[in-house]
């Protein structure tokens, strides 16, 4: 799905939009009061602009540009945050946490070159959450164990929205899946990154991919990452499966973050470091700012999931073509 809409055959709502809007609050209170309280995580105030050229916005895969503007009574440039990824682990050394303890924010953002279909929008909504950890903590079994928190929250908030709408039939598999990137590669050789993405989801329900960013054994990489804050070897996508659209769902991409060893390494391998120019990327050097674990859990991808949705127009608000909204028109379903 790509640049398009797919709605299946016979896809009807199971909610009106007034219930719709009323489950999409339920299934956000109910979460990130559950995330919070597994992960220990505190609820801050986030930004949605940044200083342009400051080091701190997300470059995502490097290529996307981000929407920026000049703020006539502040005499700068600024740009709307594309993710919170840089800005949390100076917020946590800032705020002054400690190892065991972390944030948790909603981040909105526009990724204004995103691919527009059933589960992209321009608009990106998101949980963003960043946890301080030891340097012990930096292991793969630490990574497993917080994904597995975070698969339990969301199979306790999909519990809740059935018991409050027991129209809705959603099963979410509650024990993670893991595999390595390359062990996927090993299992599909004959299939891009995202059609093994969906038969291993097929095959499992709820699964979680390690080690994104690196190229595999067959010089590919399973899929792009900014090499400026996970550390690719500690990080992965959690991924469920969404039997209305018959297809992988991403809730979360989330990962140990760089150490310094690993920012040198990955911005050497991306040609790219002059990104040591700017504050965030020389305190990594140094070691100043503490180790931490993080990531984004996609608000809107959880609604669409939680609520058998078909689009995720249908549980946020934003922009869409002409032919989305024929599309949409004709086969009965209602975007917000």
């Amino acid at each position: 799905m790509q640049n398009g809409v797919i709605i299946p055959d016979g896809y009807k709502s199971v909610l009106s939009l007034r219930e719709t809007q009323q489950a999409i609050k339920y299934i956000k209170d109910v979460f990130q009061q559950t995330l919070a309280s597994f992960l220990v995580l505190d609820r801050v105030t986030a930004p949605l602009i940044v200083p342009a050229n400051s080091g701190i916005n997300d470059d995502l895969n490097g290529v996307e540009r981000k929407v920026d503007f000049s703020i006539a009574a502040v005499g700068c440039d600024a740009e709307i945050v594309q993710s919170l990824a840089k800005w949390k682990r100076l917020a946590l050394y800032r705020y002054g946490y400690g190892a065991g303890e972390g944030i948790y924010t909603d981040m909105n953002a526009v990724r204004r070159d995103d691919a527009v279909d059933n589960i992209h929008s321009v608009f990106v909504d998101q949980w963003d959450w960043e946890k301080v950890i030891t340097r012990e903590d930096r292991t793969v079994e630490y990574l497993k164990d917080t994904v597995c928190s975070i698969v339990k929250a969301v199979v306790y908030a999909n519990r809740k929205v059935r018991l409050r709408y027991p129209k809705l039939d959603i099963h979410i598999a509650e024990k993670p899946y893991f595999i390595t990137a390359e062990e996927l590669r090993a299992a599909y050789p004959d299939l891009p990154p995202k059609a093994r993405e969906r038969e291993i989801c097929r095959a499992h329900g709820t699964v979680f991919i390690i080690g994104i960013g690196d190229r595999l054994s067959d010089g590919n990489k399973h899929d792009n990452r900014a090499p400026d804050y996970d550390d690719w070897s500690l990080n992965g996508d959690l991924l469920i499966w969404n039997g209305v659209l018959d297809d992988a769902l991403e809730i979360s991409s989330m990962g140990v973050r760089a150490d310094a060893a690993a920012l040198r390494r990955q911005l050497t391998e991306c040609g790219a470091t002059d990104r040591y120019k700017h504050e965030y990327h020389r305190l990594i050097d140094q070691n100043v700012l503490p180790y931490t674990i993080g990531g984004g859990i996609g608000q809107s991808r959880l609604c669409m999931l939680m609520l058998g949705k078909a689009h995720i127009g249908e549980v946020q608000a934003s922009i869409w073509s002409e032919q989305t909204l024929a599309e949409c028109r004709a086969r009965g379903v209602e975007l917000l």
